[in-house]
């Protein structure tokens, strides 16, 4: 069974998280932590609980995604994990913070590919890696169907959907990604999203206005 755990770093509030299972080997995901107090956080989460971090995985390239990435690496010796169309955003992300007002350590650009169909597997688990571009090109969520939760980046939200007037953002790709992929996964599975708080496939499909036709 993998076990979760949310934080919410930097001032765009990113949801960093991290997926363990009975091994104690962990995935962390999107580490956006920028300030020291935000990366002991993560330190701290991770001794308490004896884990051994063995991937760092973005969902998607945008710089508060990836604030934490060397950090991270470097702390657990860990690879970057992301979708080969968005190396190009992880390789600005430096100077996109720089316009924005802050100032982080480059991330490794040596990253090892996520495909659609190939899964990401640690400890005595795996997630299905899904291909959703939209909010860029390379975007990617990642699920498990046994474990009941989809992690969205961002591409679906609590009530709305990732925006698409960025650099490699196209709305109707990101329709295909969210109406053939996304919701199509059980209806009670947990959406994990990059920013904000977790709903359901159902509870959107309900509500969200982006996703509701009469």
């Amino acid at each position: 069974m993998i076990q979760r755990k949310t934080f919410y770093f930097n001032d765009l509030r990113t949801c960093c998280y991290i997926l363990w299972d009975g091994t104690s080997e962990a995935v962390i995901v999107d580490p956006g932590c920028y300030s020291d107090s935000e990366k002991d956080r993560i330190v701290k989460f991770v001794e308490k609980n004896g884990l051994k971090p063995v991937k760092l995985v973005n969902t998607h390239g945008h710089f508060d995604h990836v604030m934490g990435n060397r950090f991270v690496a470097d702390k657990w010796g860990l690879k970057t994990y992301i979708h080969p169309e968005d190396k190009g955003q992880l390789e600005r992300s430096a100077s996109y913070c720089e316009m924005f007002g802050y100032k982080i350590d480059a991330p490794y650009y040596d990253t090892e590919d996520l495909a659609e169909g190939e899964p990401l597997t640690f400890g005595n688990s795996s997630l299905e890696v899904m291909h959703t571009p939209g909010h860029t090109m390379g975007g990617v969520a990642l699920y498990s169907k046994e474990d009941g939760f989809i992690l969205t980046g961002d591409s679906l939200f609590a009530g709305s959907i990732g925006r698409t007037d960025l650099p490699g953002g196209d709305y109707d790709m990101l329709m295909e990604s969210l109406l053939k992929k996304i919701v199509t996964v059980e209806p009670d599975t947990v959406v994990l999203p990059g920013h904000g708080p977790e709903t359901t496939i159902a509870h959107e499909m309900n509500t969200n206005p982006f996703l509701r036709y009469e």
